[in-house]
Order: C-alpha cells, then sequence, then structure tokens
C-alpha cells in the first residue's frame, strides 16, 4: 500500500454503541470488571509493586479481557476493538479504581470490590450467554460462554501477578455463579421469556447467590487428601464473614494488622 493510498484512507474513532443488542449491558459489565481489575491490582495479594500505568493496564485486562475471549471464540472482531466506548469507559474505570484503592482503609476497599465483583459477574455471563444463543451453538457451548465471559479478565490479572487463577482455588463459587447465571438464562429463553425478563430473572439469581455466598462464607469443597497430610495456607486474604476469628496472620495478609515495636501486633480500625 502507498503512502498516497494511506494518506487518502479515512481516520474515525468507530462506531458508538450503547443500546440494541446488550451493548448496554456488555458495556456495564465491561466498565464494572474494569474497576475490579484495578482495585484487584492493588490487593496485597496481588500488588507487585506495579506503576500507576500498570494498574490502569490491569483495569483494562479486568475489563475487556473476558469480552475479547469471548468474541475470539465466535471467529468475531472484539467489539472492545470496534466500539471506542469500551475502552474509553474501562481506562475510567481503571483511573477511579486506582484512586479509591486506599481511600477509605482496607475494609471498604475490600468491600467495594467483592460487590463490585457480585454486581458484574452475572451480567458478563448473560451477555456470553446471549452471544453463544447468537451464534447458534448448542447448550453447553453457551454454557461455556456463559463462563469464559465473566472469568478471563481475572484470569489474565491473575497470571500477571504471579498468583494462582481464582477458577481453580478454593473461593465463594466464583465459577459456580457464572455458570447458574448462564443456566437460568437458557432456561428463561427456552420458555420464551424475552431478552430482558431473561437478564432480569438472571442476574438477580445470580447476584443473590454471589451476594450469600460471600456473605455467609460458602466455599467450593477442597479435593480430598490423604490422611495425615497438613494443609498449608496459602497466604491469600479471607474476607467478608470468614475475617471473624482469624488469625493474625490472616490479618496481616488483609492489611488490617499494624506492627507496633512497643506494644505488638493491633489491629487497625475500620475506616483507617
Amino acid at each position: 500500500m502507498t503512502a498516497s493510498v494511506l494518506l487518502a484512507s479515512p481516520i474515525h474513532l468507530g462506531e458508538w454503541k450503547f443500546f440494541g443488542s446488550f451493548a448496554a449491558l456488555n458495556l456495564i459489565a465491561a466498565t464494572t470488571n474494569a474497576l475490579n481489575g484495578a482495585l484487584l491490582a492493588r490487593r496485597p495479594d496481588h500488588y507487585r509493586n506495579f506503576t500507576v500505568v500498570g494498574v490502569i493496564l490491569m483495569g483494562l485486562l479486568g475489563g475487556l479481557g473476558g469480552g475479547i475471549t469471548r468474541d475470539v471464540l465466535l471467529d468475531k472482531i472484539p467489539t472492545a476493538l470496534t466500539d471506542p466506548a469500551f475502552i474509553l469507559f474501562s481506562l475510567a474505570a481503571g483511573i477511579a479504581g486506582y484512586r479509591i484503592a486506599f481511600k477509605k482503609g482496607q475494609l471498604y476497599r475490600e468491600g467495594l470490590f467483592q460487590f463490585m465483583t457480585a454486581f458484574s459477574l452475572p451480567w458478563y455471563a448473560i451477555v456470553g450467554a446471549q452471544a453463544g444463543e447468537m451464534a447458534h451453538l448448542p447448550v453447553l457451548g453457551v454454557l461455556a460462554l456463559a463462563v469464559v465471559g465473566p472469568t478471563a479478565g481475572r484470569y489474565y490479572i491473575d497470571i500477571t501477578s504471579g498468583v494462582p487463577p481464582k477458577q481453580f482455588i478454593r473461593g465463594e463459587w466464583f465459577v459456580t455463579t457464572a455458570l447458574l447465571t448462564g443456566a437460568v438464562w437458557v432456561i428463561c429463553d427456552a420458555a420464551g421469556l424475552n431478552a430482558w425478563w431473561s437478564a432480569g430473572i438472571s442476574f438477580v439469581i445470580g447476584f443473590t447467590f454471589r451476594i450469600l455466598a460471600l456473605y455467609r462464607g460458602w466455599e467450593e469443597p477442597l479435593a480430598k487428601e490423604p490422611t495425615g497430610v497438613y494443609q498449608h495456607s496459602d497466604g491469600r486474604p479471607l474476607l467478608g464473614r470468614k475475617l471473624a476469628g482469624k488469625s493474625q496472620r490472616e490479618l496481616k495478609d488483609l492489611g488490617l494488622l499494624v506492627e507496633n515495636p512497643d506494644k505488638g501486633p493491633a489491629v487497625r480500625p475500620v475506616g483507617s
């Protein structure tokens, strides 16, 4: 291609789509996941002396990673590359996550992160299931996309941070929440409900299940170990209801234990 042809080629920002074909849900999910990505990059178990740019890039990974992976599996040009709203909104959310990471203390940051994860996880699962249905995939393919969409971004962040991906370790039914949401959407769609009723019912069930799992400390069962094997702590923080009665090491992992050389360790007050 000659220089004159290149100069004559039109340069455009892309087509902004905020409504229709679940564009609004997709954008909401990407933006909230970008905020989660920046917050996650600042957690004690993930932080690796990232620069400001590094934290914001983590936000982009969280916001765009799942959608891009989903679209590539469907052999489509990723929507994030054709609609500038995705990159700009994710950048803004990443900057916001960086700014508020330590705004009100560690507990506020963890609470916000967990709530936003519970909020975005079902939306991304719904968008993934809907994309699979539009591509005429079988039920198992639709459910696979319902899991890939909301979890791939977290996988990329965990790998980049050098920690075990959340999909494979004990937690509050992370993958199962996405799978449950996708399954409910498939059932509603098969029952003939319109797209928004299906999305609303699926979101309420998925969001409620995730919040209950976080509040009650419901976790996937660990693989059985031979008798007498001692399971060592992996150093990852325990959050929410599971914090009660935990060890000083777990409090320290959360950033809630302040070392005082005169009086010994003390728990940092909420909001400090």
